[in-house]
């Protein structure tokens, strides 16, 4: 049995304008100590999943309106909020983009990651503040006992990121979801950052949800990725075989926007157009308006999750033809 199932989840939102399908039918699975990541561009509904399986989804005006999301055997949609809310944080966590935004601008960083402690275990304040420091020692924020009666604004985006990472440890959660997590830091930082949750992922055996839209980041500490488009899943494969053999043109597509050292010199590939809206999501493949493989059953006929080879599938029609090019 997995640790976390995702089951033909479908989130909407009720606008002005209309009705937004902001995740439509995804599907995917995390084991214990394995790490999934999620890429795909702005809106394409990585993270309203990932709020979803949360329970932190804002509604209104968002609506899960099918599907299920099973943890450790249980579905969660079927829980009451009392259930749930004891599993966030002591079973699941999650680590959000903006370090300085989630935390609390006018307590220090000690009380806010004591107050897991004293809510959850109902520790004493000393006791608490101890377990405080040795989370802050255990992500590597130097001189932490001096520095837990710090502010957050009185860190680097480096270090409020691995305070985030201690809050989401605090309770050793067996599912760690870490949204964006290097986001607005510099290549150097954002490497120690993703080399530390690795460290405390294999210490921990946790399975770690790690959505992104960058491939560089995810290339060395995924085990499987799922693509996502629009609101669906449009492709899923083990993390070096998606590397070598693209199935879906829009996978492609991102791999081939990434900058070599190889080829010095010449023009970037771009994916051309943008993403749909979401309140008028094209009819067949999503993805036919900016395909270069586009033909007429892809604007007539949505592709399923083809099952494909190597443990992955594809939703595109023609990921045979992708493979015999490659």
């Amino acid at each position: 049995m997995s640790l976390l199932d995702v089951r033909d989840l479908a989130v909407e939102f009720r606008t002005r304008d209309g009705v937004a399908q902001a995740v439509n039918g995804v599907s995917y699975s995390v084991e214990a100590g394995e790490t999934l990541a999620v890429l795909g561009e702005s809106g394409s509904g990585k993270s309203v999943t990932a709020q979803a399986v949360m329970g932190i989804l804002d509604m209104p005006p968002g609506r899960i309106t099918g599907g299920e999301i099973v943890f450790q055997g249980r579905d969660l949609l079927t829980l009451p909020e009392e259930e749930r809310r004891k599993i966030r944080g002591s079973k699941m966590a999650m680590i959000f983009q903006d370090a300085l935004s989630s935390l609390n601008p006018v307590l220090t960083v000690g009380y806010q990651l004591a107050e897991m402690f004293r809510v959850h275990q109902g520790l004493r304040r000393k006791e608490a503040r101890a377990r405080a420091v040795e989370l802050m020692e255990r992500v590597r924020i130097p001189a932490a006992r001096q520095r837990v009666g710090d502010f957050p604004h009185q860190f680097s985006g480096g270090m409020r990121q691995r305070i985030m990472i201690a809050m989401a440890l605090a309770l050793e959660p067996d599912l760690i979801i870490a949204d964006e997590p290097t986001t607005a830091l510099d290549v150097t930082v954002q490497a120690q950052v993703m080399e530390l949750l690795a460290d405390l992922q294999r210490e921990y055996n946790m399975g770690l949800i790690l959505i992104t839209h960058d491939l560089g980041v995810v290339a060395d500490v995924a085990d499987k990725i799922a693509v996502m488009y629009a609101g669906r899943i449009v492709e899923t494969a083990p993390v070096g075989n998606l590397y070598r053999t693209p199935a879906h043109p829009y996978t492609k597509g991102l791999l081939d926007s990434i900058p070599r050292l190889d080829q010095k010199g010449q023009q970037l590939s771009v994916i051309r157009g943008m993403p749909p809206s979401l309140l008028q999501i094209p009819p067949g493949c999503a993805y036919n308006p900016r395909c270069p493989m586009a033909r007429t059953v892809c604007r007539t006929d949505e592709p399923p999750l083809y099952e494909v080879v190597d443990e992955r599938r594809s939703a595109c029609h023609f990921w045979k033809e992708m493979f015999d090019a490659s």
